[in-house]
């Protein structure tokens, strides 16, 4: 019976919410955790989680030393699954409901300087298949912000050249056109004709636009390898996050006059709240510029 809610519910997130399988993946690691939780205090079904249990387990996150966001997250899966296993019948009340989530505080997200992008940029061995597929993936990137996620995912009929922009299939599979420069457009096209085709020795089972050395899909795993490896390429110093160039690219827009809705929409922000942290790091690049060449700062 425990199984059979969470494979409900997590069917439920996928079909009807459209969440990416990634998500999903967080989803049911959440409540396995959960599950675990529950064995190891002779709970043996979700109709006997009370309040106090839910409270008790927020108690072991913290135990644990998992990072604030982290524990936010699990709360919030299990606030979510409970709230469907309610509607459900499958419970009688939602025991996560009012177990208030650890506070969060603004972390400015982490971006490279145009020259450290420049640096990855000649990183990439264009003189080989693979090098034009990672100068191909890396130009994309920063030229229209996208996830990792969305990356993996573009089709060879999203990308259009004539109007130089990109299908993006976003969070909840929101669709978005997002138009990309010169630069990207001719490492896609050298990367199409002289790279992917290569790559894809034999008519191929899948359409992706980015694939692996054997011609399979390029998965978001492959992508942050890819990075990590032009970083170290590089000789740049610490840990390149994927997100690093989606940061990157918002900043340097926001650094060069973008108005701050342009940016939202295009990064794929519900919201304008989670467009607006980067507000907080062009204002310290402000900051850093005028006490670096201000005669009296």
């Amino acid at each position: 019976m425990v199984h059979k809610a969470v494979q409900s519910f997590l069917e439920y997130m996928q079909i009807e919410k459209s969440h990416s399988s990634y998500t999903i993946q967080f989803y049911k690691k959440d409540i396995d955790e959960f599950i675990h939780f529950m064995k190891e205090n002779g709970i043996g079904s979700f109709k006997e989680v009370e309040y106090l249990d839910a409270r008790l387990y927020v108690t072991t996150l913290y135990e644990k030393k998992y990072a604030r966001t982290s524990a936010a997250r699990k709360i919030s899966s299990l606030r979510s699954f409970f709230k469907y296993c309610l509607r459900e019948k499958l419970v009688s009340e939602n025991p996560f409901l009012l177990v208030i989530q650890p506070k969060l505080g603004v972390k400015l997200p982490s971006f490279l300087y145009e020259e450290e992008m420049e640096q990855l940029f000649l990183a990439c061995d264009v003189s080989t298949p693979l090098g034009k597929r990672n100068r191909a993936l890396l130009e994309l990137m920063y030229a229209t912000g996208i996830r990792v996620s969305e990356c993996a995912e573009i089709e060879d009929k999203d990308i259009d050249f004539d109007f130089s922009t990109v299908l993006v299939k976003g969070k909840g599979r929101k669709e978005r056109y997002i138009p990309f420069g010169d630069f990207a457009r001719e490492a896609l096209l050298i990367y199409i004709e002289k790279g992917r085709n290569e790559l894809v020795k034999q008519p191929s089972a899948h359409n992706r636009l980015f694939v692996n050395g054997r011609g399979g899909p390029l998965t978001p795993r492959g992508i942050r390898y890819i990075l990590t490896e032009l970083m170290k390429k590089a000789s740049l110093n610490g840990k390149l996050h994927p997100h690093m160039i989606r940061h990157s690219f918002a900043t340097h827009l926001l650094n060069n006059g973008a108005d701050m809705r342009t940016v939202q929409e295009l990064l794929g922000h519900s919201h304008l709240s989670s467009t607006q942290v980067y507000t907080h790091v062009t204002k310290e690049h402000l900051r850093k510029t005028y006490m670096n060449f201000h005669p009296r700062a």
